[in-house]
């Protein structure tokens, strides 16, 4: 698939990204004013730029991890098997953490990897989205911030990637195949 020619229009600036990212960064700094860490987990690999740019905004102390699930391989659509590749290397139980996701588009990554988290007992569990594609949703889930509500189109850029293409992009941008 990914041997086929394409163009990429550009969706979302890479200044408009950055103005959203503040403004996150001030919400979630109200409304986890006065942790003593914030454990942010990102959501490989696509969202590793977006948790990149939103802790270095974040006044509050915070401790990175990462988690993989994968429901996508290197294909377009979703196959909705959600699978757990690679675990937190530290425990949550008790701790405030917010789950950073690049694109929430079916709902099932998103909300299986919060099911599982929620689980370890987390004092506050927060779930944040720099896209979401609401027309796409099969499960009820909402994260309870995006940054931008996007149409049904198939994007990539700011780590989101076509078959591990097209992650370095500095904006967001549909793919169109010629």
């Amino acid at each position: 698939m990914t041997d086929r020619p394409y163009v990429i229009d550009q969706l979302i600036s890479a200044k408009a990204i950055a103005a959203r990212i503040e403004e996150l960064a001030r919400a979630i700094e109200s409304e986890f004013a006065g942790t003593d860490k914030l454990v942010v987990v990102g959501l490989l690999r696509g969202s590793f730029i977006f948790i990149a740019d939103l802790v270095r905004e974040l006044g509050l102390p915070v401790e990175v991890d990462f988690i993989e699930a994968s429901s996508y391989g290197d294909a377009m659509e979703s196959s909705r098997e959600v699978r757990i590749l690679k675990d937190l290397r530290s425990g949550i139980g008790g701790r405030d953490v917010l789950l950073v996701e690049d694109i929430v588009d079916t709902g099932h990554t998103l909300a299986k990897v919060t099911e599982y988290l929620g689980t370890r007992g987390p004092r506050r569990l927060r779930t944040i989205a720099l896209l979401d594609k609401p027309s796409r949703r099969e499960v009820a889930f909402a994260a309870d911030w995006i940054g931008f509500s996007i149409p049904d189109a198939f994007v990539v850029g700011y780590g989101i990637d076509f078959a591990q293409r097209d992650r370095n992009l500095p904006h967001i941008g549909t793919v169109r195949f010629l």
